[in-house]
C-alpha cells in the first residue's frame, strides 16, 4: 500500500480516553484529522484502528508519511 497524501506538517495531540476506539486516517483526505471521515472510499485505503490502553496524550501522525501508523515518527522532518 502506498502512502497517503500529506495533510499537514505537524502531528496532532490527542488527549486519549482509555478504552476508548478511535479511528486514524491514512489516505490524508479525510476533513476529520487526524481521524478518519470515509473519505477513502474507492481508494486503497483503509483507516487504522487505535484503542487506548490509558488515558495520555497520543502524537497522531498528519502527514501520513509514518512508519509507525497511526502515530508521529518524525517522518514529517525528513
Amino acid at each position: 500500500m502506498s502512502k497517503g497524501i500529506k495533510a499537514g506538517d505537524q502531528p496532532i495531540s490527542i488527549d486519549v480516553e482509555k478504552g476508548k476506539n478511535y479511528l486514524w486516517c491514512s489516505c490524508g483526505q479525510s476533513k476529520s484529522q487526524p481521524f478518519c471521515d470515509m473519505s477513502h472510499r474507492g481508494t486503497e485505503f483503509k483507516p487504522v484502528k487505535f484503542v487506548a490502553e490509558e488515558n495520555k496524550t497520543i502524537y497522531f501522525c498528519n502527514c501520513k508519511q509514518t512508519n509507525n501508523q497511526p502515530f508521529c515518527d518524525g517522518s514529517h522532518n525528513k
